[in-house]
């Protein structure tokens, strides 16, 4: 195929009509149809396979915002993203995206941690659609090739475990050491199967929704507890206190369960978001301790990669993690599903 081929069905493309599905307001997913985006030099068109519905889409969902990011026009969501690329000399190749395009030239980016970039550009957050669209422009250089083994529906779920691995190296758990996950969402219970594979003997896991315990203790938490998040959690005292423990839920019952849980001098690796920007937790029980709280933002460009091959060596169950699958038509109800914390992982197929 010549150049001139190539453009010409770039431009094609591009006129077409797709899916794109818009959050408008809290609550309110529409599906429209729009001309597809035009890529500019450096990005291709994305022929979208399948988006993972995360936590923080949840957050846009419920507040229509997140942090202190608020949603000025109808904006596209979906950060966690794979499918094929359609456009370019790479056209026909399977991968998996990155939603993160840091600047690379503030100070973060220069010392070495983009993920902190100042100035980042990230799908489906703020001024950047992300990929619940039929096709999207997005940046070669920040899309994967995907090995083989990797199915489309659990590809996206690589994103989350870049996160997972990010709050893994956070915590330094160390061989035979024990730690506890609280909060047992998909990015938790990717956590459990990291920490397993890390080497860790003693996992504590716990939620407030029986099926997400049950599936922590099928994917290796050797003690996956169900809580009430209205008392304290009491550990058996054949694994308190732990040495490291990941907060995961969001919630300041989750984040006191964990203070509770580790041991003195411990670490405790705040993943989950609040709702409301806000946290709180006993300052007494974290003093006492003189524990260490590490708060993790998002992956590093490297966790992606590591995900990719680790999911290669199919060492992770990602397919038990895949409850549900909706057409971009069906997007609505596709986020009622999740926000109601129904299954587990929600996959949208553009």
């Amino acid at each position: 195929m010549t150049d001139d081929d190539r453009s010409q069905m770039n431009e094609s493309a591009c006129r077409d009509l797709i899916d794109v599905a818009r959050l408008h307001g809290p609550g309110d997913i529409r599906v429209h149809r729009e001309p597809a985006g035009r890529p500019s030099a450096d990005e291709v068109l994305l022929k979208v396979h399948a988006v993972g519905l995360c936590g923080s889409d949840l957050h846009w969902y419920d507040e229509a915002s997140i942090g202190d990011a608020r949603v000025t026009r109808p904006l596209v969501l979906g950060h966690e993203f794979a499918g094929e690329i359609a456009s370019g000399p790479r056209a026909g190749q399977r991968v998996v995206g990155d939603p993160s395009e840091p600047c690379g030239m503030c100070p973060p980016c220069r010392e070495g941690r983009s993920n902190l970039c100042l100035r980042m550009r990230f799908a489906g957050h703020g001024e950047t659609d992300g990929a619940l669209r039929t096709l999207m422009p997005w940046r070669a250089a920040l899309l994967e090739p995907l090995p083989g083994s990797v199915a489309d529906d659990e590809a996206p779920l690589l994103e989350p475990m870049a996160v997972a691995l990010h709050a893994v190296a956070l915590g330094s758990p160390t061989l035979g050491s024990s730690a506890g996950v609280f909060g047992c969402g998909p990015l938790g219970l990717l956590l459990v199967q990291l920490l397993r594979t890390a080497g860790v003997t003693t996992i504590v896991a716990t939620d407030l929704l029986p099926h997400r315990v049950a599936a922590a203790g099928a994917m290796g938490a050797t003690h996956p507890l169900l809580v009430s998040g209205e008392s304290a959690l009491e550990l058996p005292d054949a694994v308190a206190p732990l040495d490291v423990a990941f907060e995961v839920g969001g919630t300041d019952g989750a984040l006191e369960d964990a203070l509770a849980a580790v041991r003195p001098g411990g670490r405790v690796v705040l993943v989950g978001i609040p709702a409301g920007d806000r946290t709180s937790f006993p300052a007494a029980l974290a003093r006492r301790k003189g524990l260490s709280l590490v708060l993790c933002r998002r992956s590093r460009p490297e966790d992606l990669t590591a995900a990719i091959r680790l999911a290669a060596t199919g060492r992770l169950d990602l397919s038990s993690l895949v409850s549900h699958r909706y057409p971009i038509t069906d997007a609505a109800e596709a986020f009622a599903t999740a926000a109601a914390r129904r299954g587990l992982k929600v996959i949208i197929r553009p």
